[in-house]
């Protein structure tokens, strides 16, 4: 099973959620950690090739947005959605994030 690492604030973030969506989450990327899709998901190439955002419609709209390694799930960010398009700000986060990981990964 693939190990996950958060980024940022994502994890406390996450921590913050309605308890139902905490659950949620947990579940998607426990499907994400034993290598099947999230059950609502989608590419998020604005951030980074190969980035995925998970989508959670409960009690408002709730996304994490990550990348899967072989090895490693990176959790880059994570964020209540209030409007149709996705934030700016929010977008910025998640590449931030990216960028951080790819270069703590480079030897």
């Amino acid at each position: 099973m693939k190990s996950i690492e958060f980024y940022g604030r994502a994890l406390s973030t996450i921590r913050d959620f309605p308890v139902q969506v905490k659950h949620m989450v947990g579940h998607e990327l426990n499907r994400v950690q034993r290598g099947m899709n999230p059950t609502d998901w989608k590419p998020m190439p604005t951030v980074g090739k190969s980035v995925r955002e998970i989508r959670i419609h409960e009690n408002g709209q709730y996304r994490v947005i990550y990348l899967t390694k072989p090895t490693n799930i990176y959790v880059l960010h994570a964020f209540r959605k209030k409007t149709q398009k996705t934030r700016q700000q929010d977008i910025k986060l998640a590449r931030t994030a990216l960028r951080t990981l790819l270069l703590r990964s480079k030897p």
